[in-house]
């Protein structure tokens, strides 16, 4: 597989990708939803709560260019949690 591309000036560049994925992995191919999400759903309440809430603080982070205390959000839901 060869990838050219052209720039202004007739300039023009070979690439040669050393990384083809043509082939799927077979590892865990029958993963259906209700599958990824059955730690969540089988948790007790109050630990659901808490998976919810950090869930929703790195929802609220992903326009960010760079997120930030991430991490100090995660503790604070944690112990609010606890106590």
């Amino acid at each position: 597989m060869v990838m050219v591309f052209s720039y202004l000036k007739g300039a023009t560049t070979v690439v040669l990708p050393s990384v083809l994925s043509e082939k799927r992995s077979s590892y865990n191919i029958n993963v259906s939803l209700s599958d990824v999400q059955e730690p969540i759903t089988s948790a007790p309440p109050e630990v659901r709560k808490i998976i919810e809430r950090v869930l929703q603080a790195e929802k609220d982070k992903l326009y960010m260019r760079q997120p930030r205390h991430i991490n100090d959000d995660i503790l604070k839901i944690v112990k609010e949690e606890v106590q």
